[in-house]
């Protein structure tokens, strides 16, 4: 992987006072991104698109099968950050091990939340919610893209 891309909470910390210091802007996401599709991509895209710099936090092997079930991941937790920071679009990744962000939201502080269309401001988890709010940061929720998602990929395949 390239390791220039992979940071720690103490990396992004200080990339996101540098970028502030400059008037510019730290755009933070996260998930799973078990399997790689163009609806991630295009949601990537466009939450890159919304500052300077892109930091995706993946979520660990073990908060990936919390979250999806036994049967999840697919891929290792190594392997989803090496493929997301081969993207253009990305800047940072991080690997996260637990289930919530919320401290990691309330220790980078990005100046921006990004999050995909199947969620709301409301429906955030509120200790994560707060967090970013506390820090400032603008929540933005992307459109997704119809149809297109791992459980989508997945149900397919099974049939």
């Amino acid at each position: 992987m390239s390791f220039e891309k992979l940071k720690t909470a103490v990396d992004l910390v200080s990339i996101r006072d540098e970028l502030g210091a400059k008037g510019r802007k730290l755009v933070f996401t996260n998930g799973c991104f078990d399997l790689l599709h163009v609806g991630h991509v295009r949601y990537l895209q466009e939450a890159r698109a919304l500052g300077d710099a892109l930091v995706v936090a993946v979520n660990g092997d073990a908060s990936v099968r919390a979250l999806k079930g036994a049967t999840r991941p697919i891929n290792s937790e190594q392997d989803r950050a090496e493929v997301l920071a081969g993207l253009e679009c990305v800047t940072y990744v991080t690997i996260y091990q637990g289930v919530r962000m919320t401290d990691l939201m309330a220790q980078v502080r990005p100046q921006v939340y990004a999050k995909g269309g199947d969620y709301t401001v409301d429906s955030l988890d509120a200790g994560e919610r707060g967090a970013l709010l506390a820090g400032g940061s603008e929540i933005r929720i992307l459109p997704l893209v119809p149809g297109k998602s791992t459980t989508a990929i997945i149900d397919k395949w099974k049939s």
